[in-house]
């Protein structure tokens, strides 16, 4: 690129001259301030249709980014494309401010620049940029519990820019909780989880809405709550909630985060069978029948690391995420478990169970039943 680039006071001067100088990061980027004077286009729109943004071939075209690799890599095509004198800005935006040069602030809303600010990180990955961001603001998440797996997946989800969150829970902030729930304060102590975390997460980012649900999710309102949203993660900390879950998933069709952890172990995975019969498995494939409640002890009676819900709620909100954009791979067919002692983590492949009560291809919704009593080793009755 030797005898492409020219320094920021340099191009200053040729700008002054009649110099065209041309800004091509991307809208969001030049938010927050630009070299005065420049053409704002993107790389990619002005390497398309430089005639739209250009004068002719033999004017003097200047181009800068944010470091200069960008601009540098777009004057060779401009050159190879017949224009005869384009130069990069050696060391870009970033260059330009540090040696004092004029610089701008292209005029937007207030939305927009809040957009800008907030999700600035996301918009420079390609695999999100603004479609993705904007995608992540038109999304709804289901968040069952306010408790340990859900006070992490809850921050990252709404830091992340989830458009809605709805959590549901019915429980009170206790001073036992704030070991791991970090949603909650010691100042919140006896409200109600889900108004706690509502308080917390629209501190945290105003653009995100929060539905606080204060009810236990049951047979009779799970398809209510779980109406209108994309995913649906399970913070719930016993067994009769996480299989009316995943039925109610598989029976509407919704992917399912699962998470839990006891002691100093984790796991995580997403179920998405309602939406791949055949192909993934559901919560049922990996526990058919729950086990005995002697060998099951909740948080409550076992204990926990109080470190441990935060390393697999945010292995659920990446999940979240990864499931809203359509990007990655999804840990739909494998359980990922988490040794917190050991720091090491053990993936276990779970195909579908072709005999599944639930999720078979080809077998209709059996209903929903006695949670409480299925999961005690009594005969569930349907509801």
């Amino acid at each position: 690129m030797a005898g492409l680039e020219i320094p920021p006071l340099e191009a200053l001067r040729r700008l002054a001259r009649g110099a065209t100088l041309v800004d091509v990061r991307e809208t969001h980027e030049r938010a927050g301030g630009q070299a005065e004077g420049a053409l704002g286009v993107a790389r990619g729109e002005l390497e398309s249709h430089p005639d739209d943004f250009l004068p002719r071939h033999d004017a003097e075209i200047l181009l800068i980014c944010q470091a200069g690799k960008r601009s540098a890599e777009c004057a060779e095509k401009l050159r190879a494309a017949g224009y005869a004198h384009v130069h990069s800005v050696e060391g870009g935006t970033t260059r330009w401010i540090a040696e004092g040069l004029p610089v701008e602030v292209p005029q937007a809303d207030a939305d927009t620049r809040d957009f800008n600010e907030r999700y600035s990180r996301h918009l420079l990955l390609p695999e999100i940029g603004v479609e993705g961001q904007r995608r992540l603001e038109a999304s709804r998440v289901l968040l069952v519990g306010a408790g340990g797996l859900g006070s992490p997946a809850a921050f990252y989800l709404a830091a992340a820019g989830v458009g809605h969150i709805r959590i549901a829970d019915d429980d009170v902030v206790d001073r036992s909780n704030l070991q791991r729930q970090i949603l909650h304060t010691d100042a919140r102590i006896g409200e109600a989880k889900v108004a706690s975390a509502a308080q917390a997460l629209s501190a945290l980012n105003p653009r995100t809405q929060v539905e606080a649900v204060a009810e236990r999710i049951t047979s009779g309102n799970v398809e209510r709550l779980l109406d209108g949203v994309d995913v649906v993660v399970d913070g719930a900390d016993n067994f009769p909630v996480r299989y009316l879950l995943n039925d109610a998933c598989v029976k509407l069709g919704k992917p399912l985060v699962y998470g839990a952890v006891q002691r100093f172990a984790g796991q995580v995975g997403v179920f998405d069978a309602g939406r791949h019969r055949g192909q993934a498995p559901c919560y049922r494939c990996l526990f058919p029948e729950p086990p005995p409640p002697e060998f099951a002890p909740n948080c409550a009676e076992a204990g926990v690391l109080g470190v441990l819900p935060g390393v697999i709620g945010l292995l659920q909100a990446n999940e979240v995420i990864k499931l809203l954009l359509g990007i990655g791979e999804p840990l739909a067919g494998r359980l990922l478990h988490f040794d917190a002692l050991a720091a090491r983590f053990r993936e276990i492949r779970l195909p579908p169970d072709p005999e599944c009560a639930v999720c078979a291809p080809g077998r209709e919704f059996p209903g929903y039943i006695d949670y409480a009593a299925f999961c005690s080793g009594a005969s569930p009755a349907g509801s």
